[in-house]
């Protein structure tokens, strides 16, 4: 079912929801921001409602929008966006912690707060735009426009060290942003005299058409890799997460964690894989190499925190890994496992997040020695933490479970990283990661009560479930039936595989030009012959 202009709705409704904010006063400040993230969620539900796993997006996508001819007949760049299986449900997560986010700083932003909340929204727009773009001009305009809100989230309601924080993140996006417009802008060109009659295009399915030279297709790949990488982060290129991460609120570093990461992660599924298959899976050990390391290392450094907010923030590198890991294994069962694995990680460390702010909103440290015995104070948030914990480390029966399973699988399996030692590491990530957060949940909650600021500590409240809620739901629903999900992504993951596969078997320099015969790709100079072989 298709629904018109529903998907800008979807992404403009918070920008125009900010504005809104800019108008009022007082409280209606936060309810106008709760108001409108709220709605967002329920309109994108349309989204959901309206997607057909089962209809092809081999050649267009679900709820699309479209405009085009902007720049002349020069530039083919448009604004074009849609639905397919791969974005759907980061979509869907982007506006689900919408109006999370927004009721977590509630009573924790004391100073400018109608800024705060209009970058929030801004911020919202950026990211839904990015996941939503079929244009990758479009793409790195809304890649560009989160950078500035959480620039400023970071920076100004950020901890001690946030300014350091705050530019330490835009240095570093920024020169991956840089390296990825270069590549953008000579693909561009490329592709346009390969496929578009000699004019500049940006359109993902014409460059997707575009049998581009190998050699063009190592570099290329390495830029935006390289960019997206940043982004993720991937080790070694990890260090300003850690800071951006402890100094930003609570509401931005569930953002951050949230749905912020996985641009990286989306940019290499939906750009990297099928523009470059073959540069791919050239560079598919090195890359599936510093994923184990970044799983293992990020496991051990979280080990060795004493920040429990900083604690969490490494496992990010850890966990994040593994969605590496899964997408350059080029198997269905682990991209989909690491499509899976985005979300799943967004619910679960944006959680730990959450419990984590409200632990410091009570207490003022993140210091974990500074607690102890705090379950027979907060029985009800050391539940919902217990049960967090345990959905992050990858219990089955829980949603870390399915995506880490399907990840390490799927990589076993895989004739181009299927390494066993490789995997084994990999899959000690897994042990690490119960052993350091189940170390957490010890030192906090367990013990003696020996201090009265913990004897006396405020289980959770209201709004403080109502935020949770949700999430805790989506652990236990994703773990024990995880099919409704992988069925929106299956077509999509089989689609992208069979792309970079069909592409490598025709020569670029013969047939630089591929079309969509309903089943595969094939030349498009009409050689039946060659194309039925």
């Amino acid at each position: 079912m298709n629904i018109p202009n529903l998907t800008s709705v979807v992404i403009f409704l918070p920008l125009l929801g900010a504005l809104v904010t800019l108008l009022v006063r007082g409280d209606a400040i936060k309810w106008s921001a709760l108001g409108v993230t709220l709605l967002t969620f329920v309109v994108s539900l349309g989204l959901l409602m309206g997607f057909d796993p089962a209809v092809s997006t081999a050649t267009a996508p679900q709820m699309a929008d479209m405009l085009d001819g902007w720049f002349g007949d020069r530039l083919d760049i448009k604004y074009f966006v849609g639905i397919d299986g791969l974005n759907i449900l980061l979509i869907l997560l982007t506006t689900l912690l919408g109006p999370i986010v927004v009721l977590s700083s509630w009573n924790y932003i004391g100073k400018s707060h109608k800024a705060y909340y209009t970058l929030l929204l801004v911020l919202q727009t950026g990211v839904t735009g990015v996941f939503a773009s079929f244009d990758i001009f479009l793409f790195y305009i809304f890649f560009e426009l989160t950078l500035i809100p959480m620039y400023f989230i970071i920076g100004i309601w950020g901890g001690e060290d946030r300014v350091y924080a705050a530019v330490k993140f835009v240095l570093y996006t920024l020169v991956g942003s840089l390296l990825m417009l270069v590549a953008l802008l000579y693909l561009g060109y490329a592709a346009g005299d390969a496929v578009n009659a000699g004019v500049f295009t940006t359109d993902w399915y014409k460059l997707v058409s575009f049998n581009m030279p190998l050699d063009m297709q190592g570099w290329l790949f390495l830029l935006f890799a390289l960019a997206f990488a940043i982004k993720v982060p991937l080790f070694p290129l990890h260090t300003w997460l850690p800071d951006a991460h402890v100094q930003a609120p609570t509401g931005g570093s569930v953002i951050l964690a949230g749905v912020l990461l996985k641009m990286g992660t989306y940019g290499l599924v939906k750009f990297c894989l099928p523009f470059f298959p073959a540069a791919a899976q050239e560079y598919a050990m090195t890359f599936a190499i510093l994923a184990v390391i970044g799983i293992v290392y990020g496991a051990l450094v979280s080990r060795a925190q004493t920040d429990a907010k900083k604690l969490v923030a490494y496992s990010s590198v850890s966990h994040l890994g593994f969605v590496v890991l899964g997408i350059f294994a080029f198997t269905t069962e682990a991209l989909q496992g690491a499509v899976i694995q985005m979300i799943n990680h967004g619910i679960s460390t944006g959680a730990l997040f959450l419990l984590v702010g409200m632990l410091y909103e009570r207490r003022h440290t993140r210091v974990m020695t500074d607690f102890g015995g705090i379950a027979k104070s907060v029985p009800v948030l050391t539940f919902v933490m217990i049960l967090t914990v345990l959905a992050s480390a990858g219990l089955p029966g829980l949603n870390g479970f399915v995506g880490e399973f399907m990840i390490l699988m799927g990589s076993f399996k895989s004739t181009v990283i299927g390494s066993p030692l490789l995997i084994a590491f990999a899959t000690t990530g897994v042990i690490l990661a119960a052993v350091y957060l189940l170390w957490m949940v010890y030192r906090m909650f367990w013990g003696s009560l020996e201090r009265d600021e913990n004897r006396f500590m405020q289980d959770l409240n209201a709004r403080e479930l109502a935020l949770l809620a949700p999430l805790v739901v989506l652990m236990v629903w994703m773990g024990f039936g995880p099919k409704p999900f992988l069925d929106l992504s299956e077509p999509s993951a089989e689609f992208l595989l069979d792309t970079i596969e069909a592409k490598q078997a025709w020569n670029p320099a013969e047939h630089p030009r591929l079309v969509f015969d309903g089943t595969r790709f094939v030349p498009a100079d009409g050689d039946l012959e060659l194309a039925t072989r």
